[in-house]
């Protein structure tokens, strides 16, 4: 058997996360909830990036929750939602996909791994109709195709694929609405990840459950990036490097960056 969490429905099943009994009624506010999650592709990886705030109801619970998280070597996910569960269905999606490496000998492939955490979602629907939602964000390099790819799923465990850049979370319309903008195919890795730190902080000033950059207590995006060597966190330094030249820009232009209104222009 290859999927350890169906090693654990057969052992366990109380230990997974969607089996387990909650009160009648509406359960959502009652936990903290993580918002917002961000990813872009560019030549040669992807990038994920997190904004630090979670909130239960009108409260900020947390100002320096993590929300991305490395899956295996080669993929990350995002979550947001109900933030105690989504972290355990990552402790889990991580678990599965460290057991299947080691009774097969091989890493699953991209679609694979993205279809085990489709299951996992499926499996809390029972507390997803009770307001304990969890929506991941996935994404990682495809080493047969020699790409960045990126998933997005829905409460059932329905399972698509994005192309360019996605974001989920209470503040994701506002940084795809950024992203449509500031987002072009030849990006870099250091311009990709500013262009996913201008969205978060977008996100940030439209929705009011998305933490920007903190500068006081100097709390940044956290920040993954994952090429054909692997995946590896932006150390906080470099995050704060690239937050604090985003926030400079914004002193004089409060609004962000203008795209180019054709392809051949420069940004003004």
């Amino acid at each position: 058997m290859s999927s350890f969490s169906d090693f654990l429905a057969e052992q366990a099943p109380d230990l997974l996360p969607g089996r387990r009994a909650v009160p009648q009624g509406h359960a959502g506010d009652l936990a903290p909830h993580g918002t917002t999650i961000v990813a872009a592709t560019f030549p040669g990886g992807v990038v994920m990036a997190g904004d630090r705030r979670a909130t239960m109801g009108n409260i900020i619970a947390q100002r320096d929750i993590e929300k991305v998280f490395p899956a295996d070597e080669y993929s990350a996910v995002g979550i947001a939602g109900t933030a105690g569960l989504a972290v355990e269905m990552v402790r889990l999606f991580q678990t599965e996909l460290e057991h299947y490496e080691k009774i097969e000998g091989t890493t699953l492939s991209m679609d694979g791994k993205a279809n085990r955490l489709a299951t996992l979602i499926r499996s809390n629907l029972g507390m997803a109709m009770q307001g304990l939602a969890v929506v991941p964000l996935f994404a990682g390099f495809d080493l047969t195709s020699d790409q960045g790819r990126i998933f997005s799923y829905d409460v059932t465990g329905g399972r698509y694929e994005e192309t360019a850049f996605h974001s989920v979370g209470s503040g994701s319309l506002f940084a795809r609405g950024s992203l449509k903008k500031l987002y072009r195919e030849d990006l870099d890795a250091t311009g990709c990840v500013t262009a996913v730190v201008q969205a978060l902080y977008d996100a940030a000033d439209d929705d009011s459950a998305t933490g920007g950059p903190d500068l006081t207590r100097r709390i940044f995006p956290v920040v993954q990036v994952i090429t054909a060597d692997g995946g590896r966190r932006l150390p906080d330094t470099e995050v704060a490097a690239i937050a604090d030249a985003v926030i400079a820009g914004r002193m004089t232009r409060p609004d962000g960056p203008a795209a180019p209104l054709t392809t051949g222009g420069d940004a003004r």
